[in-house]
């Protein structure tokens, strides 16, 4: 039987396959679930997706759902923060707990307002950046936001020395 996961990252309707191979494999990685929310703006068996994956896609746990409501019906999260530049309290001042989700959107629009609306403030989190930027790219603020989590929790499941 396979243990639940330490954490949760949900990425809403992503578009740029290689950006979510990335992210397959970085949860392949640090044993992280992995949620698409859909329209995805790629097909799974996209070669780009492929690639960017490498061959970690049999390691990860990927699961697809077809709308945010469906997701939320379906996974029971302990908490869900919602990554986005607009937010005012910075990824790193949050305990993260096991069981916790990190959620993100797609490359081009980001989390829509009426999503993030339904979040408590304490639950937005944003990643610091130089004045004047917008945002980093997708598959590079999970990986910073996950080792983040990860480490906060003694890196369980890690093999050899934290």
């Amino acid at each position: 039987m396979c243990e639940p996961p330490l954490l949760h990252v949900v990425l809403f309707e992503p578009e740029i396959p290689p950006n979510t191979g990335n992210v397959i494999r970085l949860c392949a990685n640090t044993g992280t679930q992995l949620h698409l929310i859909h329209p995805l703006g790629f097909r799974m068996d996209d070669r780009r997706l492929r690639r960017a994956g490498l061959d970690y896609r049999e390691y990860a746990r990927v699961q697809e759902h077809p709308s945010y409501a469906a997701f939320r019906g379906q996974v029971h999260l302990s908490r869900l923060f919602a990554f986005t530049a607009s937010a005012r309290r910075a990824f790193h001042t949050a305990h993260y707990q096991p069981g916790d989700g990190l959620l993100f959107g797609s490359e081009s629009r980001g989390l829509l307002r009426s999503l993030l609306d339904t979040f408590d403030e304490e639950d937005t989190l944003r990643l610091p950046m130089v004045a004047g930027n917008r945002s980093l790219n997708l598959s590079n603020a999970v990986a910073v936001a996950v080792f983040e989590a990860w480490r906060q929790l003694g890196f369980a499941g890690a093999n050899g020395p934290s």
